[in-house]
């Protein structure tokens, strides 16, 4: 990749793969394509349902898939690169007052403009720099997600890993998923447990809005 400078948007995809040649073994569930999630609608870039990511990134996540696999689980995929344009698109639905109709679903107990106000969606998200994943666990023996005590994009104190309001099995299940990803180099955030990123991202300062889409990576 070419030299970028600090700040810049880019549609340069050039230390980008797709984490399915990393790691194959990865459920893929991309939110943003489909219209399960806090908006209600498919997110502006996302032009397909796949997961793309720092080649660094790419490899750190291997690692951690290969220790969780030994353990008995397979990661499954929330989101990883976002672009610039989606998060314009979430920035744009906040300023829509009417728009409440995923509220019961992912935010029952804020109201739309609290979620920017506390942290749960950011004006500039670390996801556009692409070494940012959002996952949780399967459990191989009952094919069934672990369970963390509560969903993805659940905007909500119950979703912050240390949460004392979920059950000594939730909780447990949530460090199991932190303490494999900490070791594989990633770092969590203190108010969703699913959300890591690479501890020493490659484009720290350097966002990116090309599209998600394997014919874009791969032209």
């Amino acid at each position: 990749m070419k030299k970028i400078l600090d700040n810049e948007i880019t549609m340069d995809p050039s230390g980008f793969v797709a984490v399915s040649d990393f790691v194959p073994s990865a459920i893929q569930e991309i939110r943003y394509f489909s219209t399960y999630n806090f908006i209600g609608d498919r997110i502006d870039g996302y032009e397909q349902p796949v997961a793309l990511i720092t080649k660094e990134a790419a490899r750190a996540l291997k690692n951690a898939a290969n220790e969780f696999m030994v353990l008995g689980y397979r990661i499954k995929i929330f989101d990883t690169y976002r672009p610039v344009s989606a998060v314009k698109h979430f920035v744009l639905w906040g300023l829509e007052d009417q728009d409440v109709r995923m509220k019961p679903y992912f935010y029952p107990d804020l109201n739309k403009q609290d979620l920017f106000e506390l942290g749960y969606i950011a004006s500039r998200s670390g996801h556009s720099r692409g070494s940012t994943v959002d996952l949780t666990l399967l459990d191989m023996k009952t094919g069934k997600e672990l369970d963390m005590g509560s969903p993805f994009d659940l905007f909500s104190e119950l979703s912050h890993p240390d949460s004392r309001e979920v059950t000594d099995r939730q909780y447990r299940n949530r460090m199991l998923l932190q303490s494999v990803m900490v070791r594989s180099g990633f770092e969590p955030i203190d108010c969703e447990w699913w959300h890591f990123t690479l501890r020493n991202e490659p484009y720290p300062d350097t966002f990116f809005d090309f599209p998600v889409a394997l014919d874009y990576l791969r032209r």
